[in-house]
């Protein structure tokens, strides 16, 4: 349990070193890696569930080759498609914002670092050093937040993309 509140007051400490800024990143990366999460939890539990209730409803018909049919057919796909990309759109809006949260963060570091130039001059490195802080952790964050959310959202989207055409190819007209 030591541990645990050691590595809390170090995630504390880091986010203290950053600003504000740095905090509405942590909020941020945490949003968006719970609707990640999400979504494969609903690949690997809501899904199946989907898949097996659109294939009976269509194995159920009797008619398959009438246009109503394949409207139906086309309305089942369609309904699948919205279920496994839903989230998506605002998992990429949050991967978005990320690196642009993070170079706010530089703006407003060196708006501080500006600041102490101003009041102290130029010999005061230690005084700088914490605007320097602010204005580096955010971006380097924001930027890993980005790139791993990235690499998750493209898995995602490619796993949404196959369902899609599976579920497609299953439907036999």
């Amino acid at each position: 349990m030591l541990w645990l509140l050691e590595e809390l007051e170090s995630i504390r400490r880091f986010l203290g070193m950053g600003g504000d800024v740095l905090m509405m990143l942590f909020v941020l990366t945490l949003l968006l890696w719970v609707l990640v999460i999400e979504r494969y939890l609903y690949f690997f539990t809501e899904y199946p569930k989907l898949i097996r209730k659109t294939m009976d409803n269509w194995n159920a018909r009797a008619d398959k080759k009438s246009w109503s049919a394949k409207k139906i057919r086309q309305s089942m796909i369609s309904e699948v498609s919205l279920s496994v990309n839903r989230g998506m759109p605002m998992i990429k809006t949050l991967i978005a914002l990320c690196p642009l949260l993070g170079l706010l963060g530089t703006v407003v570091g060196m708006v501080s670092v500006f600041d102490v130039l101003a009041m102290t001059g130029t010999g005061s490195p230690r005084a700088m050093a914490s605007g320097i802080s602010k204005a580096t952790i955010p971006t380097m964050a924001g930027m890993v937040a980005a790139l791993s959310g990235l690499y998750f959202s493209a898995l995602l989207e490619k796993r949404a993309h196959r369902a899609t055409h599976q579920i497609s190819d299953s439907l036999q007209h």
